[in-house]
């Protein structure tokens, strides 16, 4: 299934230049996440569009990655194919783009933080950056946190100590587990709960900055 996605590209447009990935949360769509754009000056932005539509699982009218089975459990069939799709999406985006990217940027909120994070571990050494914007690290048999895993990639996991719908436990746990494999972990917590916040937005910024 190939998915639907945007471009957006910067006014004037460095060579090379880096390539932001954003994946929505449930019940959005891929328009979303555009408005990271200000904070991502000089990169070239796609925003892809998940694969099943979100109204049946009670998510709202837009689209959701996987139906939630509670606590780190996404319906093991559907992340296995949104990974696939997005896997895809990744292929065919450098024809479509106009300059090979520098470095690869992943990253989503909610469940699009989630899926970039799975991708990430599936795909060691694909993804410069993981953006996990109160997602969790998925209990899935695909997806294993392992020093080979987690290598030569940085890892942005920011969460809401209040999240109501991603408990704060279970960032705590992801998180670890990223840590005990030796990964490089930026990990901040707000008193807000299911959101993303301007510092978020700020962090983004330096480190897309720091791999441009």
């Amino acid at each position: 299934m190939m998915l639907t996605f945007q471009i957006q590209l910067p006014a004037h447009l460095p060579e090379p230049a880096p390539l932001v990935v954003l994946l929505h949360g449930r019940g959005a769509d891929e328009s979303d996440m555009l408005g990271l754009a200000p904070y991502l000056p000089g990169c070239m932005i796609a925003a892809v569009r998940a694969p099943f539509p979100a109204a049946p699982w009670g998510y709202g009218s837009g689209f959701a990655w996987y139906r939630y089975l509670g606590g780190a459990r996404p319906d093991p069939q559907h992340l296995r194919q949104a990974v696939a799709s997005l896997d895809e999406v990744l292929a065919a985006l450098p024809a479509a783009l106009p300059a090979p990217p520098s470095s690869l940027i992943l990253g989503g909120f909610s469940q699009g933080g989630t899926v970039s994070l799975a991708y990430a571990l599936q795909h060691p050494g694909r993804v410069q950056v993981v953006l996990n914007l109160s997602g969790f690290l998925p209990d899935h048999p695909d997806v294993q946190v392992t020093p080979a895993s987690v290598a030569n990639t940085t890892f942005y996991w920011p969460h809401g100590l209040h999240d109501p719908a991603i408990p704060h436990t279970l960032a705590v746990q992801g998180r670890a587990a990223l840590l005990a494999a030796g990964a490089c972990v930026a990990a901040p917590d707000y008193a807000i709960g299911h959101a993303i916040v301007r510092e978020e937005l700020e962090d983004i910024a330096e480190l897309v900055k720091a791999v441009s």
